[in-house]
């Protein structure tokens, strides 16, 4: 226990550093470069290198004991800082899934109705394309142009947009396959989904969410230095780039997430109708539309 307990501690400490301290130090630093140089120096070297041979030369000059507190300071505010971050975590969370609040309703609204003329127009235009080239005289280049018009409507959303935002509209779409196609409520169905997957199934769905969690503390850090950027105009790039990192780190995992929980209703959603007592052990294959019906009905208890 003694050896677990160790590893244990190891691993909160890595991470600790790795999410807070890290990346408070940074900002601190940043903050401070901000805080000398100003907007009318922005990107000043010489300047920048005279703030740095000032700070180095006040830590020399300080005894071991005051240097060792001034490390110590500087870690518990990077850690303060991170903290502080982490906390706006969910902030980033909701305006990427597209989970609005309610002052942003309106705009909210606008945003789904364009989205879904757009996903109408290129559906309208794969349907096209179908009926023009007809299966049984189709060119393999005519199944190319009808193949390349289903990707890009399946690039743009999977379903008809409920979201503002293309992460929201992954999470919609796994949604809305798995009332239309399987008749289960997943807002009910996938607490109760996931007591029954096996261990290597929510071990890889784990890892997905796992990696969107990690992408979402990494966009998060773009809010401190956009408000940085009021004291020092270089912060915007470096938010720019934190938060274009994050976002793109976060559609992939939100890709994979989706996929394999699609992937994991499709294989075992019948194993919670055989748990429920819906479906016979017998049966095999996919849940059935009724099946999913009654299984939303029992689930939901009359909610």
């Amino acid at each position: 226990m003694g050896t677990f307990f160790q590893e244990l501690a190891k691993k909160l400490a890595e991470r600790w550093i790795t999410l807070l301290v890290i990346p408070g130090a940074l900002f601190l630093a940043a903050v401070g470069i901000g805080y000398r140089l100003g907007h009318r120096h922005g990107l000043d070297r010489d300047q920048l290198r005279a703030f740095s041979s000032e700070i180095t030369a006040w830590i020399v000059r300080q005894p071991p004991g005051s240097q060792a507190m001034a490390l110590a300071a500087v870690l518990l505010a990077a850690a303060g800082v991170g903290l502080t971050v982490q906390a706006l975590a969910g902030v980033t969370r909701t305006l990427w899934l597209g989970l609005w609040p309610r002052p942003l309703v309106f705009l909210q609204y606008r945003l789904v109705d364009r989205r879904r003329r757009l996903w109408r127009a290129r559906v309208d235009q794969r349907r096209s394309l179908q009926l023009t080239y007809p299966s049984a005289s189709r060119t393999p280049e005519q199944q190319h142009q009808i193949d390349s018009a289903a990707e890009r409507v399946n690039r743009f959303a999977l379903a008809e947009p409920g979201r503002p935002t293309w992460m929201g509209d992954r999470i919609y779409a796994l949604e809305s396959v798995a009332v239309n196609r399987y008749g289960l409520d997943l807002g009910f169905g996938w607490p109760r989904l996931w007591l029954v997957l096996p261990d290597s199934v929510r071990t890889e769905i784990g890892t997905a969410n796992a990696a969107f969690a990690t992408a979402v503390a990494t966009g998060t850090w773009a809010w401190p230095y956009l408000l940085l950027a009021i004291l020092w105009w270089p912060a915007t790039l470096i938010a720019f780039v934190i938060g274009v990192t994050g976002l793109v780190q976060a559609r992939a995992a939100i890709a994979d997430l989706t996929t394999l929980s699609e992937a994991a209703l499709d294989l075992h959603g019948r194993a919670l109708a055989i748990a429920i007592g819906v479906a016979e052990p017998a049966r095999t294959g996919p849940l059935t539309l009724a099946e999913g019906k009654q299984l939303t009905t029992l689930i939901r208890k009359g909610r």
